[in-house]
């Protein structure tokens, strides 16, 4: 449902893995330049998976606990990208010539956050349900 809060958080992290990344370089390379997600299929296929399991998860709304496991398998992927993210700068680093990180490499990071609220949310919602149903 749009005016629950944990749809505006999911939205958010549709925006940040589908648009964003393929705007925001994710690293810079001295003999390849700037490196976007579509330079990077494997990168690509990750971000877009990551936006696919956000949308499917909104319209789970009436299934609050495959809503929260779902978003939870959306953290585990997020957490592997970051991983990659985090191994790659690494190796970045120890190149004879100069390279930079981008700011791609924190989308990762504030999917995870909002992935977070969404899933407290969620729980909140949760726990409200019961609570109504055992005054019933």
């Amino acid at each position: 449902m749009i005016q629950r809060i944990q749809t505006l958080y999911l939205a958010i992290v549709i925006v940040l893995n589908a648009v964003l990344p393929f705007f925001v370089n994710l690293w810079v390379e001295t003999e390849n330049g700037e490196i976007f997600a579509n330079n990077e299929l494997v990168i690509s296929i990750v971000f877009y998976a990551i936006a696919v399991l956000a949308l499917l998860s909104i319209f789970l709304f009436k299934k609050r606990q495959n809503q929260f496991v779902l978003n939870r398998l959306n953290l585990i992927v997020n957490l592997f990208l970051l991983g990659f993210f985090v191994y790659r700068s690494l190796n970045l680093s120890g190149e004879t010539a100069v390279s930079e990180k981008g700011i791609g490499m924190l989308i990762p990071v504030f999917s995870i956050v909002f992935l977070s609220l969404a899933n407290r949310a969620i729980k909140k919602d949760e726990d409200l349900v019961k609570s109504v149903d055992r005054l019933r």
